[in-house]
């Protein structure tokens, strides 16, 4: 009896040790397969994680090429403004130029039209010739006009002559005059060559007398200035006496100022 009731208990043992060991089982059963679960989230998160490390590399690579590239166009833009600026100015410059010096044209023309119209008569004897070229203005005024044969100061005709120019030069205010003094090539002798030795002399004398002239009507000295030639620019040929009577003449030029 005895013997059949330690068997019973030892199958009674053996029975809760085996469901004790069916349990543990169980559980180690579900803690691997959570883990092997868990291990291929993790796996699956870390490739997720490569990937989005990827594309933030790639973005970030992208991003620093169009910055590269913004920045190149942006330069290139400012050096462009910089340049039209530049070239704007030039270009504001060359035409406040231009409508200057058409300004400057007109009044030229206006001028020589005024001088046309005022000594046509001494014009159509061929005693004053007025001539008009890129802002020049000359009027040249033959010798017998102004001087006396040989003499340096202007006669009271030659003074009448002179009032009408300075009356339509005193309206000039953005040119400079230049009296010009020419001779032929005549030498000077007898008692003159003791006051004008040479052409040279005559020549200065006559157009520092036309100078003070001007000056003493009004016109600015600033804007003055008398200069010889005496026989060495010459207009016509010096080998007939109509063409020595054209090169003795006072040229009278307008021209623009520096």
């Amino acid at each position: 009896m005895k013997k059949k009731l330690s068997v019973l208990i030892s199958f009674f043992i053996m029975a809760i040790l085996c469901s004790g060991c069916l349990v543990a089982e169980s559980k180690y059963l579900a803690k691997v397969d959570e883990t092997r679960k868990l291990t291929g989230e993790l796996a699956s998160l870390t490739e997720e994680n490569t990937s989005l490390k990827n594309q933030i590399a790639a973005i970030t690579g992208q991003k620093v090429e169009l910055e590269n590239i913004l920045k190149s166009k942006t330069d290139d833009l400012s050096r462009s403004i910089v340049e039209l600026r530049e070239e704007n100015r030039k270009l504001k410059e060359q035409l406040a130029e231009l409508n200057k010096k058409s300004q400057e044209v007109q009044a030229a023309s206006n001028t020589y039209q005024e001088l046309l119209q005022e000594m046509k008569a001494e014009i159509a004897q061929g005693e004053i010739t007025i001539t008009e070229l890129k802002g020049k203005l000359t009027m040249d005024v033959v010798d017998k006009i102004l001087f006396a044969s040989g003499e340096a100061g202007v006669k009271k005709e030659g003074l009448a002559v002179l009032k009408r120019v300075v009356d339509i030069l005193k309206t000039v205010d953005d040119k400079n005059i230049r009296i010009e003094g020419h001779t032929d090539n005549v030498p000077i002798t007898s008692r003159l060559a003791r006051v004008y030795p040479t052409n040279w002399e005559l020549a200065a004398a006559r157009a520092i007398n036309v100078a003070r002239y001007l000056q003493e009507q009004g016109i600015d000295p600033v804007i003055l200035s008398a200069t010889a030639f005496g026989e060495y620019q010459p207009v016509a040929d010096n080998a007939t006496p109509e063409g020595r009577a054209k090169n003795r003449r006072i040229a009278i030029i307008l021209l623009p100022r520096d």
